[in-house]
C-alpha cells in the first residue's frame, strides 16, 4: 500500500470503528445498567417477603438483615425519618446499602428494619461489568473486523483507479522513449556552427529537461535502488548545474565550499539535486541567483525567487501553488531523502526566496 491508499483506508476506518465502538459501548453500559436496576427490584421484592414472613421468607430472607428499633427508646430511627421526610415501605439506599423500615401493626412502638448486604451487591454488580465488558471486547473484535473490511472494500475503487493510473503513465513513459532518444541522436549528429551553436545546445538541454522529468515519473510509481557506493557531491553538484547554466542564462550560480564525500545511492542523489536545483532555477526572478554551500556535512540551496507560501506543505503528493510542474518533484524528494537517511529542512518568504537545508548522516 502506498501513502495515499493508507490515508484514504485510516479515513474511512478510524470514523466508522469510532462510531460503531460508541453505540457498542452505550448498548452494553444500558444492558448493565438494566441488570442492576433488575436486582435492586429484587432486593426489593424479597424484602417485602421478609415483612410478610410467609413461607418463602426462610429462604429469601438468607441475604438480608433483620432489625428491630423502638420508637421511643431508639431516636435516631424517628429522627431520621422526619430529616429525611421518609416513610415506612420504602426502600433506601446509602453506600450500596439497601434497607426498608416497616411498620409493626400489632406493636407499634417498633419499625422493622430489613436491609441487604453491601458485600453481596458489590459481588453481583461486579460480575454484571465483568461479563457485560468481556461481551463489550468479543464485541469490539468482531466491530473491528467488520470495519477493516468495509474498508478494503470502500477502498477497492480507489486502488483499482490509482492502478489505472500508473499503467496509464508506465505507457506513456514507454511511448516517450523512442522520439526522445531519437531527437536526442538526430541534436548530436547536427553540425553545430558558431552561429547555430546555442540553438542546438539549448535544444539539447530541453531534451534532457523532459528525460529528467521522466525519471521523476518512474520516481514516482517504483522504488528507487538502494545500491550504496562513496561518491564525492561537489563534482556532482558542477554536473548538475552546468546545463541550467544554458537554460538560464540570466541567472548567477554560485557554489561555496569543499568536496564532500558521502556514501548513497548516485541515482538518488542525482535525481535529489535535480528537482532542487531546477525549481531554484524555475522559479526564481530575472537575473536572481542561485547559491549552493557546502559546510561540513550539510548542503544548502538557496534562491532569489518567488517563496513558498506554505512551506510544510511542500513535500505533499500533488501539491503546487504554480500552475507549472505536476506536484510531485519535492514529494520524490522527500521520500528520496527519507530512504537514504537525509534530513531535509526548508524556509522560505514570500518574493525572496527559498533555502533547502540537506544534512547528510
Amino acid at each position: 500500500m502506498n501513502q495515499v491508499e493508507i490515508k484514504s483506508l485510516l479515513r474511512n476506518f478510524i470514523p466508522f470503528f469510532i462510531t460503531l465502538e460508541l453505540l457498542t459501548g452505550i448498548i452494553f453500559y444500558n444492558e448493565y445498567q438494566n441488570e442492576v436496576k433488575n436486582l435492586e427490584q429484587t432486593i426489593a421484592y424479597n424484602m417485602n417477603i421478609c415483612n410478610f414472613n410467609t413461607d418463602d421468607a426462610q429462604y429469601a430472607c438468607l441475604d438480608y438483615t433483620i432489625e428491630f428499633f423502638n420508637k421511643e427508646k431508639n431516636t435516631y430511627t424517628n429522627d431520621f425519618l422526619k430529616k429525611h421526610n421518609k416513610k415506612p415501605n420504602i426502600i433506601y439506599k446509602k453506600n450500596n446499602l439497601f434497607y426498608q423500615y416497616y411498620p409493626i401493626p400489632t406493636i407499634s412502638d417498633l419499625y422493622l428494619k430489613i436491609s441487604y448486604t453491601p458485600s453481596l451487591y458489590q459481588e453481583k454488580t461486579a460480575i454484571f461489568k465483568k461479563n457485560r465488558t468481556i461481551e463489550f471486547l468479543f464485541s469490539s473484535l468482531g466491530v473491528l473486523l467488520l470495519t477493516l473490511l468495509f474498508s478494503f472494500y470502500s477502498l477497492a475503487p480507489l486502488r483499482h483507479a490509482f492502478k489505472l493510473t500508473q499503467e496509464f503513465i508506465k505507457d506513456i513513459l514507454h511511448d516517450f522513449n523512442t522520439p526522445i532518444s531519437s531527437l536526442l541522436l538526430n541534436v548530436k549528429t547536427l553540425p553545430k556552427s558558431k552561429e547555430s551553436y546555442d540553438k542546438i545546445n539549448r535544444i539539447e538541454q530541453s531534451l534532457n529537461t523532459i528525460l529528467s522529468l521522466q525519471e521523476n515519473l518512474k520516481s514516482y510509481l517504483k522504488q528507487n535502488p538502494t545500491q550504496n557506493k562513496k561518491i564525492e557531491l561537489l563534482t556532482i553538484i558542477k554536473e548538475r548545474i552546468d546545463p541550467l547554466k544554458n537554460l538560464y542564462p540570466t541567472l548567477t550560480f554560485t557554489i561555496i565550499g569543499n568536496p564532500l564525500w558521502i556514501n548513497s545511492n548516485e541515482a538518488s542523489i542525482n535525481r535529489i539535486l535535480d528537482n532542487l536545483l531546477i525549481n531554484a532555477a524555475k522559479y526564481n526572478r530575472e537575473k536572481g541567483n542561485v547559491q549552493i554551500k557546502i559546510k561540513e556535512n550539510k548542503l544548502i540551496i538557496s534562491d532569489t525567487g518567488k517563496g513558498i507560501k506554505h512551506a510544510k506543505k511542500i513535500f505533499d503528493r500533488f501539491y503546487k501553488e504554480h500552475e507549472r510542474g505536476l506536484g510531485i518533484g519535492l514529494h520524490i524528494v522527500k521520500k528520496l531523502c527519507d530512504e537514504l537517511n537525509i534530513k531535509i529542512e526548508v524556509s522560505s518568504k514570500v518574493d525572496k526566496g527559498s533555502t533547502f537545508v540537506l544534512t547528510f548522516p
